[in-house]
């Protein structure tokens, strides 16, 4: 049952975008100019608590408000809202006392920008993208982007308590980013998602027009990741891995066009762009320390 209730938060989901968050940190921790690791370290403890319980308590409302097509998909049907283990009200009890904690603390040790701007992205997850847009478009994605593009602001605006460009890039950084990502999973679970009814944009417009946008969108990504180091938020060794990894993806999404076996191909494109988040925000904090 613990576990089942710990699930339900999608840890995965909310582990991943920690590096994000202290990517950004760290680079609002440089533009604010900021002092002693005895003032930074509060501070992202905080936003690194706080969002995490935030975006626990949208992921349990989003396992709530899906768990009937979840259960029509094989990689989900084993959520415990979808199996029935634990009953909608106690979800939404649960995701309420998330929600909650994880608001108080960024209230409380962080700043109001902070909580301002991860109650953005709860809405946008939780009303605009869940309740509203998954089941009726195609572009649900753009709006889900929008939510997933927050946790690196969420960590800039903790230290810098401001919006500017470094955060709109950051912004834009992970929106773009999350495109190809999910095309990638997309094309995976395309008969998942058929089977659920959920129109995503693999099964409306085929593989090809797929791949297309997948190449734009990572080259985009190259060129905003590129201009946020020239900016002066990160430094040279960031720059040189942007160039590296982004390189690398960008060749294997040019490549996919050649290939047979696009499930393969989708799955190392998918594997590939969790390694350049990774690389790129693990850097963006150690070249804003150092």
């Amino acid at each position: 049952m613990i576990k089942d209730y710990y699930e339900l938060a999608k840890p995965g989901l909310v582990y991943g975008n920690v590096i994000p968050l202290i990517g950004g940190f760290a680079a609002g921790a440089q533009a604010a100019h900021a002092g002693s690791f005895s003032l930074i370290f509060p501070p992202l403890v905080a936003a690194i608590i706080g969002l995490a319980f935030v975006m626990g308590s949208g992921c349990v409302f989003n396992n709530y408000i899906d768990r009937d097509i979840d259960a029509k998909m094989e990689r989900t049907k084993d959520r415990a809202l979808a199996a029935q283990r634990i009953s909608g009200a106690s979800a939404l009890l649960y995701g309420v006392a998330l929600g909650i904690a994880g608001f108080a603390a960024l209230f409380a040790w962080t700043n109001f920008l902070t909580a301002a701007v991860a109650g953005i992205g709860f809405f946008f997850y939780v009303v605009v993208y869940s309740l509203w847009f998954k089941r009726r478009t195609r572009y649900a994605v753009l709006v889900g982007a929008v939510a997933g593009a927050v946790p690196p602001v969420v960590g800039y605006v903790a230290m810098a308590n401001r919006i500017d460009a470094g955060a709109w890039l950051l912004f834009a950084m992970l929106f773009i980013w999350q495109l190809p990502h999910f095309f990638a999973i997309a094309i995976r679970r395309a008969d998942d998602y058929a089977a659920a009814g959920v129109p995503v944009v693999s099964i409306r417009e085929g593989l090809r027009p797929m791949q297309v946008k997948m190449t734009i969108l990572i080259l985009l990504y190259i060129i905003v990741a590129v201009l946020f180091g020239l900016a002066g938020y990160a430094g040279f060794a960031y720059l040189a891995v942007v160039l590296l990894f982004g390189a690398v993806w960008l060749a294997l999404g040019v490549q996919g066009f050649w290939v047979e076996d696009a499930l393969a191909w989708s799955r190392g494109m998918f594997i590939m762009s969790l390694i350049v988040l990774t690389a790129t925000f693990v850097t963006m904090a150690l070249t804003a320390v150092i």
